[in-house]
């Protein structure tokens, strides 16, 4: 992909729990002024998004956002564990400081993994949300989601494998894969949905899922394109896992653009 000319820029925002790191990726010409504002997955951070957001950021001529939630990446630690609900907390604790800090008015959103359904809820509680981007988002707890996340939680239990998580979190690693492993695995969480909010999304949705993700099925996307209150545009990758953004960059944009360009 021809790459044009993107800059960026590097900011943190204070929130009464910590501050949050927020890199942003600035076309020379916009052609619109809605920014495209990103949320990680369970591992993730700014840096995970790799080349991602500048191409995205060229393609479509647009400000593109992403940030690490706090714990994560960049941004302060955390001491206690995410609650069972901070899927829902993060569109009320933390979302509303990212945007009064880069004056975003409308904007709209594009989440991997648990930031789709965090992007979600997001736009069913802010109707400043113009549309939404999901990638490989859970709807609900699967097996296959639990029996994946069994999976990396005994393959980072080998010597060497915090170490990889280390890179991109600091001393924080340790408490990256708890807050994803323990919080999805545990009892209390066996019954979370996306039940509580889908209904109230009311702007276009993108839903994109790799047809061999092995954090979910297809009954992901298919739950939430068919229960937003809105058009839902469903996308299903062949040949590919739970990271399309990277598998199938090309044609993650490619659609991107057909649906927000």
């Amino acid at each position: 992909m021809m790459m044009k000319n993107i800059k960026s820029k590097e900011s943190k925002v204070a929130t009464p729990a910590g501050r949050l790191y927020i890199k942003e990726w600035l076309p020379e010409t916009l052609a619109s002024d809605t920014p495209i504002i990103l949320l990680h997955d369970s591992l993730g951070s700014a840096q995970l998004w790799k080349s991602f957001p500048e191409l995205l950021a060229s393609r479509l001529s647009r400000r593109v956002i992403a940030y690490d939630r706090l714990g994560f990446g960049q941004s302060d630690a955390r001491i206690e564990p995410p609650s069972v609900d901070f899927i829902k907390e993060e569109s009320s604790s933390y979302f509303p400081a990212i945007k009064a800090h880069c004056a975003i008015q409308k904007y709209s959103l594009l989440g991997h993994s648990v930031g789709g359904g965090m992007s979600l809820n997001i736009a069913a509680n802010d109707k400043d949300c113009e549309s939404v981007i999901s990638i490989s988002a859970q709807a609900f707890v699967e097996d296959i989601t639990l029996e994946g996340i069994i999976s990396a939680k005994e393959m980072f239990s080998k010597p060497g494998q915090l170490e990889r998580l280390a890179k991109w979190h600091g001393a924080k690693a340790e408490w990256v894969l708890a807050a994803w492993t323990e919080t999805w695995l545990s009892p209390e969480f066996a019954q979370w949905s996306l039940g509580y909010c889908i209904k109230d999304v009311t702007c276009p949705v993108l839903v994109i899922h790799g047809e061999n993700d092995e954090y979910g099925s297809q009954a992901f996307p298919d739950y939430i394109a068919g229960n937003v209150s809105a058009v839902a545009t469903k996308k299903i990758l062949k040949d590919c896992g739970h990271m399309p953004h990277h598998e199938k960059s090309r044609e993650v944009i490619d659609s991107i653009v057909g649906f927000i360009g």
